[in-house]
């Protein structure tokens, strides 16, 4: 059993909770191998115990109070067992991990290179300017451009995928046998997140690394790993080589997971018309003077730019568009390609530097009555001093309403058409998981009855079946309402299960729009290409082919 890189027998893994002898069991009798140079992939819903896996194979629940049972060892060091300072020349010299979010894990005061310098020195007896060497050396390795340079930037000043590649950078420094990824994409649009596994792949077939990768999206997995585990409750379900887990699932939840991942080239379930839809609900277009419809909501010329001077920069140049009632536009694009200040500007929440917003063919001032925004953080936007009843209630007293038995009515009548119960109208925000908590952010939109959503990246930081189940939601609550909806996301599979038309932005103008079956299978634009051929695919040897054809034979 020595050459095993990764030896993990009954991990049993139980967090306190509570007061004194009060344990809620997290991971429960999981066992699992690796050999060197392997990449094993754990998938599985937020909560499943995965990244209580990972954590567990570099002992980061030491001193936690958390109960561990079972034996962990990795390249050899049995990790319950091992000392400090055994832990310490474990962790970054013969094991890394890397997280989800690079901006919690870089000191913000600090430049780049010198905090991957400064974990370098940690581990080998070297001066402060062979230190700083390396930290260039590998900084230049994860593809960061003039890494001289941008080794004296700090971590505000790069972009989410350049914080990214300096954290697998730091995770490097010290050239280890194992690295662990922590959902290391879920941020990030799909093209940084294929240039991310393009380089986690390449580091794997020059470095001889074994990766462990943890992630809630399988297509990420399919492209990145040789074996799965897929996790549920804490418990293993199902482990295998990846085609032969994707291909022929044994597990039903296996099946349940593979089934909710959305897929570019799966058919789109039927979308109601706009005519069925609002008729449904009640409502109706506004008629113009000659009688053709009037947009929910309508941007001209929008144009948006911050700062002054040689500072300035512009966010969004001159977009025009139009939503009506019961439609779907999606809007698609990459991080800083203006999709978000677009949405701000439709709901009043920025105002444009030029241009204008009608709704119902009036000119917009400030935030108008019937929008509302659906944000991809509920975390952030609901306050955790209120109960999430209080929270749905406050755009109703907002509105005017104060009949406050009509309102708690409302919210509770609410809290059920989005799948929660009456009963967690006194709950507050951390005491919901976070697909609750995003049912919570949608009810809260609905509750003044808008005409208009605006939806930034609602699902990004979901896993696949909570994705599906809120998209589905949103699908029907729209039938039902007739709401006019812009649906904003860098995952563009969501966005065609959700859209009747799509919108692709690069650089703050949109150089694509038409009915999304017609832009996804017959694309115009080369961005728009560009875009659609980064999107993960549920096909190892098909993610082999297309990486051959971008980087070359291995």
């Amino acid at each position: 059993m020595s050459d095993l890189l990764v030896d993990v027998r009954d991990l049993v893994v139980d967090f306190p909770v509570g007061g004194p002898g009060a344990y809620v069991r997290a991971v429960d009798g999981v066992s699992f191998t690796m050999g060197p140079g392997h990449a094993l992939g754990i998938v599985g819903e937020s909560g499943s115990g995965k990244s209580t896996v990972a954590a567990a194979l570099l002992g980061l629940h030491r001193g936690t109070g958390t109960r561990l049972g079972g034996t962990v060892r990795v390249a050899g060091t049995d990790v319950g067992g091992a000392s400090a300072a055994e832990l310490r020349r474990l962790r970054g010299a013969t094991a890394a991990m890397v997280f989800q979010d690079p901006l919690s894990s870089l000191d913000p005061y600090y430049a780049v290179g010198d905090q991957i310098a400064e974990v370098y020195r940690v581990h080998a007896a070297v001066s402060r300017r062979a230190a700083r060497a390396r930290a260039v050396s590998v900084l230049d390795r994860v593809g960061i451009p003039d890494a001289v340079r941008r080794s004296r930037a700090r971590p505000h000043e790069f972009s989410g995928g350049m914080r990214q590649r300096a954290l697998i950078a730091m995770a490097l420094v010290c050239e280890p046998r194992l690295l662990i990824a922590d959902e290391p994409t879920t941020a990030l649009d799909v093209t940084v997140q294929a240039q991310i596994l393009d380089l986690l792949h390449g580091l794997r077939r020059e470095e001889g690394l074994g990766l462990l990768l943890v992630t809630h999206d399988v297509g990420v997995a399919a492209e990145s790993v040789d074996e799965l585990l897929v996790m549920r409750d804490g418990h293993a379900v199902e482990r295998g080589p990846v085609a032969e887990v994707l291909a022929g699932p044994a597990d039903p939840y296996t099946r349940a997971l593979l089934a909710a991942v959305p897929r570019l080239d799966a058919p789109r379930k039927p979308r109601p018309s706009r005519e069925t839809a609002t008729t449904a609900a009640g409502v109706a277009g506004v008629a113009g003077g000659d009688g053709a419809e009037v947009p929910v909501v309508e941007a001209l010329g929008l144009r948006r730019e911050f700062g002054r001077g040689k500072r300035r920069v512009t966010a969004v140049g001159g977009v025009s568009l139009a939503v009506r009632a019961g439609e779907t536009l999606g809007v698609v694009g990459e991080s800083g390609s203006g999709k978000s200040t677009l949405g701000r500007m439709l709901v009043g929440l920025l105002e444009p530097s030029s241009g204008r917003v009608r709704h119902a063919g009036d000119e917009a001032r400030g935030i108008p009555a019937g929008v509302q925004m659906v944000f991809q953080d509920p975390v952030s936007s609901l306050n955790p001093r209120r109960s999430v009843g209080e929270s749905i209630a406050d755009p109703l007293r907002a509105a005017g309403e104060r009949d406050e038995a009509a309102i708690r009515a409302r919210a509770l009548a609410l809290l059920e058409r989005v799948g929660l119960e009456p009963g967690h109208y006194d709950r507050y925000p951390h005491e919901f998981s976070g697909g609750q908590r995003q049912r919570v952010g949608i009810a809260r939109a609905l509750a003044p009855r808008p005409r208009l959503i605006v939806c930034d990246e609602p699902v990004s930081a979901l896993d696949v079946t909570t994705q599906a189940q809120v998209t589905a939601l949103l699908a029907e609550l729209q039938q039902e309402l007739g709401i006019a909806l812009v649906f904003i996301a860098h995952d563009l599979a969501v966005v065609r299960q959700v859209s009747d038309r799509v919108a692709v932005m690069r650089s703050g103008e949109i150089v694509e729009e038409g009915p999304v079956d017609e832009v996804y299978d017959r694309p115009a634009h080369p961005y728009t290409r560009q875009l659609l051929d980064a999107v993960p695919v549920l096909d190892p040897e098909l993610a082999a082919a297309r990486r051959h054809r971008a980087v070359g034979p291995s």
